[in-house]
C-alpha cells in the first residue's frame, strides 16, 4: 500500500521543470534567478497549477532564505559590522525613513487615508536581500563600495520589519496598540538580540572546539546546522524574523578559525533551498490578472523601480559615496524585498490593504525582483555613463584637499587605486623604501582615517579622466589598482593607457579567466588572486619537502612569465616536466643581500672558506651599485654587500646559513 507525499511529488515536479528552464535562461545568458522565478509562474497556482501544497514549498522557501542570510553572516564579522555601522545606521535609516515618507505623501495627494498610505511607505522601503545578496555573490560584487553600501542598508531594512510589523494593528486602527506597548515590544526585541550575540559569543566556540575534536564531518555539518536553525527559530519566538536570527548565527560564526570549512558544508544546501524560495516568489504572480491589469501595475512598477532608485541613489549622494557608485547602489536596491510579502499579508488581515491592492502590489514588486539581476549587471555602466554627463559639476567626487599641490608636482610616481588590504600594505613597503605614491579611495571615511595617519591620499574615482589626470596619470611610472570592481577596473585600465601610453600598470583581479581580457585592455601585469593562493600553496609545498628556496623562487618565475600557461595547460609531457627539475636540481646561482646583523659581515672570503666548507663559489659582488668579478680571498664582506653565489641548490641553502649564522 502507498501512500502520498504531495510535498515530495510537488518537489519533484518543482525540481523537474526548473532544471529545463533554467538550463535555458543560462544558455542564453541570463541570471538563473529569473529562471526559477519563471519555474514558478509555469507551475504555480495561477499557471499550470502543478503544485498542490503551495504552503509546504513556502516553508523550504523560507529555510533557503535562512541559510542564504547565515552564510551572509559568516562574511560579516562582528569587526566589519561595526566598521559597517555609518552605512547600516545612517544610510539604511536615511533610506527606509526617506521612502517611507515620500510614498505616503504621495499616497496621501492620491486620496488615501495617513495611516494607509504610511503602511504603503513600509511596503515599499524594503528591498529582496535574497536577490541582491545572490546576485552580488555571483558577481563578485560583496567586497565592492557599492556592493558594501548595499548590504549596510538592507541590514538595516531588516531589522525594520520588526517595528513595522509591530506598527501594523496601530496603522490599522483595528486593534488596539499604544505606543508604549510597541516600545516595549521593540527593546524587548533589541534585549534578545543582545543576549543571543553575548551567549552565542561565549557558549558556541567552546561547543565548535569540542565538536570538531570529534573529527567527524557529520556530527559537525549537524551541530552548524542547528546552531543557524536553532538561533533563527529563537529569534521567531520573540517576533523577530528568522532571516534575521540566522544571519546573527552566521556573524557568530564568522570569528571561528573554521568559518571557512563551515561555508563550504553549507553552500549545497543553501543553494538547493535558495532556489525553492526564487521558485515560490514565481508562485505569488498571477498572469491573468497581470494581463487584465496591465497598464495600472506598469505605473507601479515604473513609479516603484524609478523613484526607490533615486531615492536609494540621493541618500548614497549624502553618504560622500561617488555618483557612479551611488547609481549602482540604487540600482541595485531599486526592487520590492521578500519581507514585504509578508508584511503585505498582515496588511490585508488588518484591512489596510484591499484585494485588487494586494495584487497590484505583488504583481508590480515581483516584476521588480525578476528585473533586479539585470539592473545590478547594467549599473557600472550606467553609473560610469552618468558620471561622464553630470558628474563635472558633482561636488562629492572634486579631488581637492591638502594633498592636491602634492599631487600636481609628483612624476615616476606610483598611483595606488583602493586602499583596502592591499592597497595598505603596498602604501606602507612604498613609505618604508622612500617611493612616491598617491592613494585614490572612494570610501570617505577610508580617506579620512588615512589622513590622520599622514597617507597621501584623496577622494576620487579613478574612472573619471580629470581625477586620474589631477593625481599626475600622465606623469607616473606605475598604477596599481586594488579594488574589487571588476567594471570600473576595466575602464580605469582603458583610460589610464590613453592618459600615458608609458605607464606601468598593475591589476588584482580574483579570477585567472579575467587574465586575457585586463591584458588586452593594456594592462601590464594581472595578478589573479586564485592564481596567486595556488602558488602560495605549491611554494609551501615544495618547502615541506626541503626543496631550496631558489628552487621555488623559479618554479613560480617559469609560471609568471609564461603567462600562467604551465597551470592551464595539462598536456605538458610529464618527460619535460623531469627535464625541468632536472635542470632545476642542478648548478645555479642565487644572490644574498648581506644586511647589517648577518654573521658573515667583516670576514673575507677565506675565512668564510664557502667553497671547502659547502662547495659553493662567490662569482661576483655588487657594491655600492658597482659590481666586481673575480673576487680575491682577501675580499671582506660589508654591510649592505650583495653577494652572487653559484653551486647546487642544497649547497647554496648550506653556504646562506653559513654566511647568516657563522659565529
Amino acid at each position: 500500500m502507498t501512500h502520498g507525499l504531495p510535498l515530495f511529488e510537488d518537489l519533484l515536479v518543482l525540481l523537474l521543470a526548473s532544471i529545463p528552464i533554467s538550463y535555458l535562461s543560462t544558455r542564453l545568458r541570463q541570471p538563473v534567478i529569473i529562471g526559477f522565478m519563471i519555474t514558478g509562474i509555469v507551475i504555480g497556482p495561477y499557471g499550470l497549477g502543478l503544485i498542490r501544497d503551495v504552503g509546504a514549498v513556502d516553508v523550504l522557501a523560507e529555510i533557503g532564505v535562512v541559510l542564504l542570510l547565515f552564510t551572509i553572516g559568516l562574511e560579516l564579522s562582528l569587526k566589519r559590522m561595526m566598521e559597517m555601522r555609518r552605512l547600516v545606521l545612517l544610510g539604511g535609516g536615511l533610506q527606509v525613513v526617506l521612502t517611507i515618507l515620500i510614498v505616503a505623501a504621495l499616497f496621501v495627494l492620491m486620496g488615501r487615508a495617513t495611516s494607509q498610505a504610511a503602511y504603503f511607505g513600509c511596503l515599499f522601503a524594503l528591498s529582496s536581500t535574497a536577490i541582491v545578496l545572490k546576485t552580488y555573490l555571483d558577481r563578485a560584487e560583496i567586497d565592492t563600495l557599492h556592493g558594501k553600501a548595499g548590504v549596510g542598508i538592507l541590514i538595516f531594512q531588516d531589522l525594520c520589519i520588526v517595528p513595522m510589523m509591530l506598527l501594523v494593528p496601530m496603522m490599522s486602527g483595528r486593534e488596539g496598540s499604544s505606543l508604549a506597548s510597541v516600545a516595549l515590544k521593540m527593546g524587548t526585541a533589541l534585549a534578545v538580540i543582545a543576549a543571543i550575540l553575548v551567549a552565542a559569543r561565549r557558549v558556541v566556540p567552546f561547543l565548535l572546539h569540542h565538536i570538531v575534536r570529534l573529527r567527524s564531518a557529520e556530527v559537525f555539518i549537524i551541530f552548524v546546522v542547528l546552531v543557524s536553525f536553532g538561533t533563527a527559530w529563537l529569534t521567531s519566538q520573540f517576533g523577530l524574523s528568522m532571516a534575521l536570527g540566522a544571519f546573527i548565527a552566521g556573524v557568530v560564526l564568522s570569528e571561528s578559525e573554521y568559518s571557512h570549512q563551515i561555508v563550504s558544508d553549507i553552500m549545497p544546501f543553501r543553494d538547493v533551498f535558495n532556489s525553492i524560495f526564487f521558485v515560490s516568489i514565481g508562485m505569488l504572480l498571477s498572469v491573468g490578472f497581470l494581463l487584465a491589469n496591465l497598464p495600472v501595475v506598469l505605473v507601479w512598477f515604473g513609479a516603484l523601480l524609478i523613484g526607490k532608485a533615486i531615492i536609494v541613489l540621493l541618500v548614497a549622494l549624502l553618504l560622500g559615496l561617488s555618483l557612479r557608485i551611488a547609481v549602482m547602489v540604487g540600482l541595485g536596491l531599486a526592487q520590492v524585498g521578500e519581507f514585504s510579502f509578508i508584511l503585505a499579508k498582515a496588511g490585508t488581515e488588518q484591512g489596510l490593504l484591499g484585494a485588487e491592492d494586494y495584487q497590484r502590489f505583488l504583481a508590480a514588486a515581483i516584476l521588480s525582483m525578476m528585473v533586479t539581476p539585470f539592473l545590478i549587471r547594467a549599473a557600472p555602466r550606467v553609473g560610469v555613463a552618468l558620471q561622464k554627463r553630470l558628474a563635472p559639476s558633482s561636488l562629492t567626487e572634486e579631488p581637492s584637499d591638502e594633498f592636491e599641490p602634492e599631487a600636481r608636482r609628483l612624476s615616476d610616481h606610483v598611483i595606488i587605486v583602493g586602499y583596502g588590504t592591499n592597497g595598505q600594505n603596498l602604501a606602507k613597503v612604498l613609505h618604508r623604501v622612500g617611493i612616491s605614491y598617491l592613494v585614490l579611495e572612494l570610501n570617505a571615511d577610508a580617506v579620512q582615517s588615512a589622513r590622520r595617519q599622514g597617507v597621501p591620499i584623496i577622494y576620487g574615482d579613478a574612472v573619471r579622466r580629470e581625477v586620474l589626470q589631477h593625481v599626475g596619470g600622465a606623469n607616473a611610472r606605475v598604477l596599481v589598482i586594488a579594488i574589487s570592481d571588476p567594471v570600473a577596473t576595466r575602464h580605469i585600465i582603458a583610460l589610464a593607457r590613453e592618459i600615458n601610453p608609458l605607464l606601468h600598470i598593475i591589476v588584482r583581479t580574483r579570477y585567472m579567466s579575467e587574465v586575457a581580457d585586463l591584458n588586452a585592455l593594456g594592462a601590464s601585469q594581472v595578478v589573479p588572486e586564485e592564481f596567486e593562493t595556488s602558488i602560495e600553496i605549491f611554494a609551501r609545498v615544495l618547502r615541506e619537502y626541503g626543496v631550496s628556496r631558489n628552487v621555488i623562487a623559479r618554479e613560480v618565475e617559469e609560471i609568471r612569465s609564461s603567462s600562467y600557461r604551465m597551470l592551464r595547460d595539462s598536456s605538458l609531457p610529464l618527460a619535460e616536466l623531469d627535464k625541468i627539475a632536472e635542470a632545476f636540481a642542478s648548478s645555479s646561482s642565487e644572490t644574498l643581500y648581506i644586511s647589517e646583523k648577518s654573521a658573515g659581515v667583516g670576514k673575507t672570503l677565506k675565512e668564510l672558506d664557502l667553497r671547502r666548507r659547502t662547495g659553493v663559489t662567490v662569482t661576483a659582488a655588487v657594491r655600492n651599485g658597482d659590481t666586481e668579478i673575480n673576487l680575491g680571498p682577501q675580499f671582506t664582506i660589508a654591510p649592505d654587500d650583495i653577494l652572487v653565489l653559484l653551486g647546487k641548490p642544497d649547497q647554496i641553502e648550506s653556504a646562506v646559513a653559513w654566511i647568516e649564522r657563522n659565529e
